[in-house]
């Protein structure tokens, strides 16, 4: 297992900001610390995501093909305080990153966002002299994070690549994306040393089935290090995994919903989870950690969040699926294992230092008694109410 993990972003950055120093850092502590969810593998974006503010990016001078007005320094106000806090609580956790849009001026629309409105332009111009710009926005993104003590260790070079959103996205073919990776951003990384990993994606199944058709085309899959996933099905892991001959795959996002951040949503998870976690994906990541009270995006829509804060009455709320998530994490750390099981029910197993845990949900509304039988033994019994999920530890 790679951990479980969530979304940095900068509207939840903002918000943690927003609250005194000591509330600020009991948030932090209770996702990262050994005494709280302990997340180890988490994910930001390069310039704006749709829970950024607004839409920008660290390129914001028309044709600055050499990268010389390049600058993170919107993001010092609120998304790196709120990374830093979290190596300083969990200092080996790992941290990916994508990109939601490149800059405007990189694309034939000539803007991040709208792509709605213009789905033939929202794509990175097909030009030599933009994707040799591109890649050096990438490493100048990864370094300029590593000066400020915070490490990338791997890029997944296009959110959602089949997106037309009125937020920041941007359509790249398989093709377009090998070619960037191939030509122009591995050769950036090589002559650079850089030992941030490369992988396609992140991918997803909403019409499209880009992720298939990377993995089935020759000599796509020697251009990077993994497959990223999102927003996917048990089908498609099967085909990918059979395309992909031993590619390895990670976790992306989790399913948003729509900000009601109920019970009945947060232990519905784990068959969200054991979706990918059952079929080979190492790792799982949570969309956003941290959202205001308004739970809403830079372009008004809602959407849950592990913690609400609101800014005028500097309150915390800790919502249902952070007793989910932390429950997993704390068992799903680097290192521990995922063993075979069979189970009528949505199961997982982990074996971690010599104990197994089977993680549960019982969405009936009685309570369901469960036995664990290991080779022919019944080596553990319990009861669990209804409407929960849990863990079982022997």
């Amino acid at each position: 297992m790679e951990g479980v993990g969530g979304a940095f972003n900068e509207i939840g950055g903002l918000a943690l900001m927003s609250l005194p120093q000591e509330s600020r850092e009991n948030v932090m502590r209770n996702l990262f610390s050994e005494d709280g969810a302990q997340f180890s593998f988490s994910r930001t974006a390069i310039g704006a995501s749709d829970f950024g503010a607004d839409a920008y990016s660290y390129s914001e001078v028309a044709e600055d093909y050499t990268m010389e007005h390049f600058s993170i320094e919107r993001e010092k106000k609120s998304v790196l305080p709120y990374i830093k806090m979290a190596f300083k609580y969990n200092p080996k956790m790992k941290l990916f990153a994508s990109p939601w849009s490149p800059p405007g001026w990189m694309k034939s629309s000539g803007i991040m966002d709208q792509g709605k409105n213009n789905r033939d332009q929202n794509k990175l111009k097909d030009d030599p002299k933009i994707y040799k710009a591109y890649a050096l926005y990438f490493s100048k993104y990864v370094n300029s994070y590593a000066n400020e003590g915070i490490k990338i260790d791997r890029i997944l070079v296009q959110n959602e690549t089949d997106a037309n959103t009125n937020y920041p996205s941007n359509v790249m073919q398989p093709a377009q994306m090998y070619q960037f990776i191939q030509q122009y951003l591995r050769p950036n990384f090589n002559k650079n040393n850089m030992n941030t990993e490369i992988w396609a994606g992140t991918f997803r199944t909403h019409g499209a089935l880009d992720a298939l058709e990377f993995a089935n085309t020759e000599g796509y899959l020697n251009a990077v290090d993994g497959i990223g996933l999102q927003y996917t099905n048990t089908n498609y892991l099967k085909d990918l995994s059979f395309l992909a001959k031993g590619t390895p795959t990670m976790h992306t996002e989790g399913v948003y919903y729509n900000g009601k951040n109920n019970m009945e949503q947060a232990y519905n998870r784990l068959d969200e989870i054991a979706s990918y976690i059952n079929f080979g994906v190492p790792n799982y990541c949570y969309w956003n950690m941290i959202l205001d009270e308004t739970g809403k995006s830079g372009w008004n829509w809602k959407q849950n969040s592990l913690i609400n804060i609101d800014r005028k009455n500097q309150t915390v709320t800790y919502n249902p699926d952070y007793a989910v998530i932390a429950l997993l994490s704390k068992y799903m750390q680097p290192g521990s294992k995922r063993i075979a099981s069979f189970s009528k029910e949505t199961l997982i197993s982990i074996k971690k230092e010599g104990k197994v845990y089977l993680f549960v949900q019982n969405n009936s509304d009685t309570e369901k008694s469960y036995e664990c039988i290991e080779a022919g033994k019944t080596v553990a019994t319990a009861t669990i109410p209804s409407k929960s999920v849990a863990v079982i530890v022997y």
